[in-house]
């Protein structure tokens, strides 16, 4: 039976590291404001130590305090919702790496939905992408082992590793009776997040795979080049742009808020709310339209999520863009990334975002104004892969509206 002196010890830790944590994590989340609400009760207070000396007197495998209280603090995390979660020094430098477009692993977006953990989508190029897996299908094991019960961060814990090493992915697919396994082997994920080229003579296309620091740089850029390859090769200005974020599964909310105001000359992009000042926000247009009202067409499909979200639905609030495709994922959280002492951090989920009209579309997506279901197979492509202008009906439905649309700039060119 544990020692008077190891519960004594027990209690003084657990309530030093509360304090500490929520005095110093209200500071940075709530802006230093003091917290509210309810008190630990003694009563919690003692459940807890009772259910630490339980586990560490009787639990099949030895385990030492400091490993039983990162434990807890991830399951306190962890189950407000399937995007918060705690960070310890290596996974904070991962997420950190990952929004520059830098990591090591298959190149899968992953959430949980009902209890099961989806593909949000592949990103192009990578072994997942190019070994066959889809958005939508339900990841049932890695490495012959079960993840209904490990929880997204350990499920990406497993998918990620050093260059070089081999991962089975076990998914359940819809119309397919059995699981499917797919043999990766790892790499490192360079991410270049935007392709472009010229079709049709005067319509460019832009395909946008994830939203990272640079993606509305290299988006606007794009856009410039392609509008000086129009003049230079036809006279002409570009007449529209498709915007392609199919399994695109987000990124950084500033990103989507710098690429969808190219397009936009007012108006408010994105709202949220949340319960301290800085989840509370309104982003709005500032004037300047990249493409000087040139038509848009952006598709999307399942595996378009949170950031995604946010620009189909500007766009399509202000009637900018004809949204394409099908019902898009559905993700209107907003995480935010707060660090902690010695390399650690929280992710927590901090804000609920809305659309220009005020809609959210958390679990219900953005729904298109043209649907066009795809064959599954499209977007297929890596980065310098040809586009299929035969075989993807999305994107000759998203042409064809393009052709059919008044030009409407408002200037000459220069």
């Amino acid at each position: 039976m544990t020692s008077i002196k190891t519960r004594a010890i027990l209690v003084l830790v657990i309530g030093t590291i509360l304090g500490v944590s929520l005095s110093i994590g209200g500071g940075l989340i709530a802006g230093r404001n003091n917290l509210s609400g309810q008190e630990l009760s003694a009563d919690h207070m003692r459940l807890l130590v009772e259910v630490m000396e339980r586990v560490k007197q009787d639990y099949v495998e030895p385990i030492d305090d400091a490993a039983l209280l990162e434990k807890a603090i991830r399951g306190m995390v962890g189950d407000l919702d399937p995007h918060s979660a705690y960070l310890d020094a290596d996974e904070y430098l991962d997420i950190r790496a990952s929004t520059n477009g830098r990591y090591s692993g298959v190149g899968l977006e992953v959430s949980v939905a009902g209890g099961t953990v989806l593909v949000i989508a592949p990103i192009d190029g990578t072994p997942a992408q190019e070994a066959g897996i889809e958005a939508g299908d339900e990841i049932v094991g890695i490495d012959g082992a079960e993840i209904a019960t490990a929880g997204l961060e350990d499920t990406i814990d497993r998918l990620r590793g050093r260059p070089g090493t081999s991962v089975t992915v076990s998914v359940r697919r819809a119309d397919y009776d059995d699981p499917l396994s797919f043999h990766l082997t790892r790499q490192k994920i360079q991410i270049a997040s935007v392709r472009y080229e010229i079709i049709d003579h005067s319509v460019g296309y832009v395909r946008l795979s994830q939203f990272n620091e640079s993606s509305a740089d290299e988006v606007s850029s794009a856009i410039d080049e392609m509008i000086d390859d129009a003049q230079n090769q036809t006279g002409n200005m570009l007449t529209g742009v498709i915007l392609d974020l199919r399994n695109n599964p987000g990124g950084i909310l500033e990103s989507a808020v710098d690429i969808s105001d190219l397009f936009l000359d007012h108006g408010v992009i994105v709202s949220a709310e949340g319960r301290t000042p800085e989840s509370r926000f309104v982003r709005e247009a500032r004037l300047g339209d990249i493409l000087d009202g040139a038509a848009i067409a952006v598709l999307v499909n399942r595996g378009s999520a949170s950031a995604s979200e946010i620009v189909a639905g500007a766009l399509q609030d202000h009637q900018r863009a004809t949204i394409v495709g099908t019902r898009t994922f559905g993700k209107g959280l907003v995480q935010t990334v707060v660090p902690l002492s010695r390399g650690r951090a929280v992710k927590l989920t901090t804000s609920n975002y809305f659309t220009p009209s005020g809609e959210s579309i958390h679990e219900k997506g953005v729904q298109p104004d043209v649907l066009i279901e795809s064959s599954g197979q499209y977007p297929n492509q890596g980065q310098n892969s040809p586009l299929d202008r035969e075989g993807d009906v999305q994107l000759i439905e998203a042409l064809q509206i393009l052709r059919n649309r008044p030009v409407l700039h408002s200037r000459a060119p220069d």
